[in-house]
């Protein structure tokens, strides 16, 4: 069915797929357990956070409700998809780049997740239908793992899902595609619950040298694309075909370029007396449908800030799979400067699509209910005939260090 037309002076109702939140690390310890309270006090004093953004006076933008509504409503977002931001119990780092746990300190980490989980649920229930919260788990333990599912599910007023951790080379864990997750995503089926793949995951040990911390930078998206392959190839995807996996904040240009390569192993892996086949092509043979066929069926992408050079490719990955996120309140996000981001990304863009790409996509994938939010959106949403003014490069503000205001647009291989 073809969309409706859209009036300029129509306003669009902005679902940000992609923001951050977390509890400053005091205001974690309520929602432990008694008995990790006297260990949290002591490696609370001794912690020192590295994070010179969490030490910055706008901190507060991850916890404090009232003032987070008041600046994304200044930007017109009227909802939000959370991932986590910040330090919680028992981590030495932020908890979407921390490695995965060891068995000595895997109970430590796994009550520092449920503390934050529980807080996300108040968080989102401060602002009630407008924060979709994800919860996060680790793999090392499965029974944790879908306990704290089924609590999730319950107990988040929107339920973003679950935010799964990729699996690093190398692991004392196995790899996605190994059947001992088949609870895993059984249950996700049963529960039709969201899975998140997060760019910041699954990465190894580089160690702090400064060469280490460049690569980490430069690899740091691929790690997380690894999903796409190790789902599909796995048999994850043929064994439970409604699955919904979203792939947020890796970019999106990379997407047409490496399904065309998945592709090509596969049709590699069924070619008859190609040696592809013949040492490598088992599990292809098993596969009902090529790689492109799988993701246009199972995989959206939360296109955090969508680039100037990448909304051109919403044909090839999929007008219907895309979505937009301001990533809030990261410094490379696009606040103070959500209008100007969206009239880079969007003005060339059918007001239909965009509106797609916005918003209703968003909302049926993650359940908030539209015709809600549509009511703060039609006050402080931006309008179509705003979206629609291009933005000349050279009025890319100054002052931003937002990848969707780099002068310099790449289309890049992964």
């Amino acid at each position: 069915m073809t969309p409706a037309p859209l009036a300029s002076t129509d306003r669009y109702t902005i679902i940000s797929v992609d923001g951050h939140a977390g509890a400053d690390v005091q205001s974690y310890k309520p929602y432990l357990a008694a008995r990790w309270h006297d260990e949290f006090d002591a490696w609370a004093d001794a912690y020192v956070n590295p994070y010179s953004d969490l030490l910055a006076s706008t901190a507060y933008r991850n916890w404090d409700s009232d003032r987070r509504l008041q600046e994304t409503e200044s930007q017109g977002l009227v909802a939000e998809v959370l991932f986590p931001n910040t330090i919680p119990p028992f981590f030495t780092q932020s908890n979407l780049t921390a490695l995965e746990p060891t068995d000595a300190d895997y109970e430590h980490r796994w009550a520092g997740v449920q503390a934050h989980n529980r807080w996300l649920a108040d968080f989102c229930a401060a602002a009630p239908g407008r924060r979709a919260g994800c919860a996060q788990v680790f793999l090392n333990n499965l029974d944790d793992t879908l306990a704290e599912l089924r609590w999730a599910k319950e107990n988040i007023d929107v339920f973003g899902g679950v935010l799964i951790p990729n699996v690093p080379p190398n692991s004392a864990l196995l790899p996605l595609w190994d059947p001992h997750y088949e609870p895993l995503w059984e249950l996700c089926d049963e529960l039709d619950v969201v899975v998140n793949i997060h760019s910041g995951s699954g990465l190894p040990d580089f160690g702090n040298a400064e060469a280490a911390r460049a690569i980490m930078l430069i690899e740091l998206a691929w790690y997380a694309h690894r999903a796409v392959w190790h789902l599909t190839f796995g048999g994850v995807l043929e064994r439970h075909p409604h699955l919904r996996v979203v792939l947020t904040e890796q970019g999106a240009s990379w997407i047409p370029r490496g399904l065309e390569t998945l592709d090509w192993f596969h049709r590699r892996m069924t070619l008859g007396g190609a040696a592809e086949a013949v040492f490598f092509g088992a599990v292809a043979k098993s596969m009902s449908l090529t790689p492109s066929e799988y993701f246009q069926r199972n995989f959206w992408v939360g296109a955090s800030f969508l680039r100037p050079s990448e909304s051109p490719l919403r044909y090839e990955i999929g007008v219907d799979r895309m979505m937009w996120g301001a990533d809030y309140p990261h410094s490379e996000g696009t606040y103070p400067y959500t209008t100007e981001a969206l009239r880079a990304a969007f003005a060339n863009v059918p007001a239909p699509e965009t509106k797609m790409m916005l918003e209703t996509t968003a909302a049926n994938l993650y359940g908030f209910d539209l015709d809600a939010l549509r009511k703060v959106g039609d006050e402080i949403g931006p309008s179509v005939g705003v979206v629609e003014v291009p933005l000349d490069p050279a009025d890319y503000p100054a002052d931003s260090t937002c990848n969707a205001f780099d002068p310099e647009q790449v289309i890049k291989s992964w």
